[in-house]
This record gives C-alpha cells, structure tokens and sequence, in this order.
C-alpha cells in the first residue's frame, strides 16, 4: 500500500502522462467527463459519476474502421491503425470497471473485435473507490463492492488529504514503479476504516436493496409477456439518453463517410430505443416503442446474464436514474415487476 498527498496529484497526472496518455475526470462548462490530461485541465476526482461512463477509453463513441480510396480504375483499402500505445484510466468508480468487464464479454468473444482487443490490452485501469454513494446508485444489487472495486489494475482511495494507492495486476505493478518516486508508504488501517465508513452510507440507501428475483433465468416467457410493459413504456420518448449514458450499452452502427478523397468507414454508438435501429430492407423486427423499451431491460436482465453464466449487463450506476427527462429507468422497471409479483 501506497500514499501521496493530494496537493502533489498534478505530479502524479504529469509523471503517468510522461510514458502513457492519460484520461482522467475533467470539469468543463459545470459537467464532469473522462478527457485526456493536460497541465491547465481542471481535474474533478471529486465528483462521484460522470456524467457519461469512461467506456469510451475502450469502446469510442466514433471510431474510424477503415478508408476507401480510387485513383483511375485502382482502388485501396487501407485499415486503420490499432491501438498500439499505453493509456490509463485514472479514476474509474467500480461500477464502471464491472461495465468494462460487461464489455469484455461482447468484443472479446469469437470472433474478437480486434479493435476494442488492442484498447483492452494497452489500457490501464486505476479505479477509485465511492466516498458517498448517491440516492441513484444501487451497485451493490449487483455484486459490486463500491469500497474495494475489482476487477482494476490499481486500487485508490482518497482519504482526507492523501490519496492511498495499491497495485493489483502486472500492469498496475509496472505503472507503480514508473511513479514510485511520488508515493510514500500508506497505512492498510486508514483505508480499512474507511472501507467500513463507506459500507455504512452503503446500507442506508434504499435502492441497495432492490431484489433480483425472478430476473436473470432461463424461463423468459413470463416477463416477455407481462402486460406490464404496456404501462410501463408509454412516459418513454426515446430520446436514447439511458443507453448513451450507460456503462455496458454496446449497440453501435456501421456508415460511410464521403471525405471527397475517399470514403470513411466508420461506425458509432447506436441506441436500441431508436426506431431505425437494425432498420434492413424488409423493416424492423420490433416495430412498436413499447417492444424496443422492453427489450433493453430484457437483455439487461434476463437475455444477458442468461447467456453470460449470470452476469447482468447492469452495473447499478445510476445515471440512467439521474438522467431520463421522463424518470423511467431499470429500478422503476424492477420494482414494478416485484409489486406484481411477477
């Protein structure tokens, strides 16, 4: 275990961006967001969520795939680079890191998606456990430990005026000795207690106590089929702003682009709620707004964990709490099912 004052964190950014392109919470125009570092950012470690998950780091919202070009009757295909230099992802909650972990289970399975592979293997997580949990957050409905998150490369509290650090994985070892300079040893009883303090603020919110049950089985045909979701959708104006918000949405759509010296392929975050979703010449297989809505809580809960030996493509974050204009969102959805007994 490690520590170093907080008021020597701008050494700490400036001696990880030295050897690695950092992306750490940054304030702009009053919101918090993952961005790239630099010396005048103002830096927000503070601010429990962002306002959008650090996904991005791994998975973009726009990314070039690659470029077409024609000269005479010769035409090129040149792909685009993969990632080849190391990041870090400063101060990632540890719902955020499951989100990841969600992640892996989409682009790392056959076939791999080269590019999310090459991200996952030159980025660095440094997470960073909640001070105080919101209303919002319900992290621990799902097996999240919002105190020690896991899952990272390097585990940080901020404590006070110090920031306690402990390295967990290969890639957290080497990031440590590349800026040990800075640290100090730290006291494993300062975090404990601060573990348990967290751990308090932790059993005090409602939401940590949503029940899973009945969700995540095999036997869909019951919530598929519940008049429920005919009531529940009708607020929604699928505006998509749960699914880009969301840690472990993974839709995206492929385009081209017309640069006028060649054509961009390149695809983007896509949104499930949207009604030309996997829109193909025939149509679209979900036709109605309420069978869009219901199928990403469906997949959330049900089709995904079934698929994914229980994991639900869930993290308890809470924006999408904290975000839908129409206050419609997974814990709504939960707790209407439990009232029905459904």
């Amino acid at each position: 275990m490690y520590k170093i004052a907080k008021e020597n964190l701008p050494d700490l950014y400036e001696a990880i961006a030295e050897t690695n392109t950092l992306y750490i919470p940054v304030k702009k125009a009053g919101q918090t967001n993952f961005e790239q570092w630099t010396r005048s950012a103002e830096v927000d470690i503070k601010t429990l969520k962002t306002v959008k998950s650090p996904k991005d780091a791994f998975f973009p919202q726009s990314e070039n795939l690659y470029t077409c070009g024609k000269e005479g009757k010769k035409i090129t295909i040149t792909l685009e680079a993969l990632t080849d230099e190391s990041f870090v992802v400063f101060g990632m909650k540890a719902c955020d890191v499951r989100g990841v972990e969600v992640l892996d289970k989409v682009f790392l399975a056959e076939p791999v998606d080269t590019f999310y592979a090459a991200r996952r293997e030159h980025g660095i997580i440094v997470a960073m456990a909640c001070n105080e949990p919101e209303l919002s957050c319900f992290c621990k409905v799902f097996g999240i430990d919002c105190t020690e998150p896991s899952g990272a490369d390097v585990i940080t509290w901020l404590i006070g005026d110090e920031l306690f650090w402990r390295p967990v994985t290969e890639k957290g070892e080497m990031l440590t000795d590349s800026v040990k300079r800075l640290l100090s040893d730290g006291d494993d009883a300062a975090v404990e207690a601060k573990r348990e303090e967290i751990s308090k603020i932790v059993s005090k919110i409602p939401n940590m106590r949503l029940s899973l049950d009945g969700w995540g089985r095999d036997d869909k045909l019951e919530r598929f089929n519940s008049p429920l979701w005919e009531d529940l959708y009708k607020p929604c104006i699928a505006c998509g702003t749960c699914t880009f918000v969301c840690p472990t949405c993974q839709c995206y759509d492929i385009k081209d682009y017309d640069t006028g010296h060649g054509v961009q392929r390149y695809r983007c975050w896509d949104s499930c709620m949207y009604s030309d979703f996997t829109l193909m010449a025939h149509g679209n297989n979900r036709t109605s707004q309420m069978q869009r809505f219901r199928q990403r809580f469906m997949h959330k809960l049900v089709y995904f964990p079934t698929n994914n030996d229980g994991m639900y493509s869930c993290v308890g974050c809470g924006r999408c709490v904290n975000k839908c204009p129409q206050n419609l969102n997974i814990v709504k959805v939960i707790k209407a099912f439990k009232k029905e007994g459904v």
